[in-house]
């Protein structure tokens, strides 16, 4: 299916790692103009260099830190600027931050969350411009029930799930629509679940056996929901909460 994605203008996240670096891959792969962001000079420099060549669009990486929000809000300006207007903008980063403490809580909200609304603000008058909009934020099945990481991380993705409902109501009439991708348990090397398998056996095995299909998912198949969604051929999904998660969750979604 062609996703209608040739020469869009993609702003993502933390493109760097995981299904953050998917993402830009599979835009890149549909010909999209990306331009990501991330902390880590020598981790962009690296992504720039692997998606060079790649596909049918290319990628160019900004050092910034997500839980600064006039950072944020300057590079989605500068960025708008630079490749003549914005298309689709994915809320990717996350801080991560499981463990019940007040510092996570505070990181949580600024990370998770608040980067969420502040680039959703930020590119909204460059999406009404561009006439085919698109916000996509990542949530998780966290978000969705309980688990082990409930709390800081649970309760901001819930957070973002809500945000974007409301937001997509919003921006129906606008031209632009908002929507979330729920990852399941996703396995990459040097993620959370790689951490988990070697720190903590016990749980790794546990999380495992809870999913029918028998493991866990990709970056990959994350990251083609974020373009889907992102894509034109989704013209008329907006508020959606697309999960993806191999049946890992029960809950029948109403």
């Amino acid at each position: 299916m062609d996703l209608q994605l040739d020469g869009s203008r993609i702003l993502v996240t933390g493109g760097t790692r995981g299904i953050g670096r998917a993402i830009v891959e599979e835009f890149v792969d549909e010909g999209a103009v990306v331009e990501f962001c991330a902390r880590d000079a020598g981790e962009i420099e690296a992504i720039e260099k692997a998606v060079a060549g790649r596909g049918g669009g290319r990628a160019t990486g900004v050092q910034v830190d997500v839980a600064d929000g006039p950072a944020l809000a300057a590079w989605v300006e500068a960025a708008a600027g630079r490749m003549g207007g914005l298309d689709g903008v994915v809320a990717n980063v996350s801080a991560l931050a499981v463990p019940d403490t007040e510092e996570n809580w505070r990181l949580s909200f600024e990370v998770d969350l608040m980067h969420t609304v502040r680039l959703a603000k930020a590119a909204l008058p460059y999406l009404e411009a561009s006439g085919r909009g698109s916000i996509v934020a990542m949530s998780s099945v966290t978000g969705r029930e309980a688990d082990f990481a409930s709390g800081p991380y649970g309760t901001m993705k819930t957070a973002i799930v809500g945000y974007i409902s409301g937001l997509a109501f919003q921006l129906a009439g606008r031209g632009v629509r908002a929507n979330v991708v729920s990852p399941g348990n996703t396995y990459f090397e040097g993620g959370i679940w790689s951490g988990i398998e070697q720190g903590d056996p016990a749980l790794f095995a546990g999380s495992l056996a809870l999913n029918p299909t028998g493991r866990m998912g990709r970056p990959q198949e994350m990251a083609r929901a974020v373009t889907f969604l992102t894509s034109p051929v989704s013209s008329f999904t907006t508020g959606t909460n697309l999960v993806v998660d191999g049946a890992l969750t029960r809950g029948i979604q109403l």
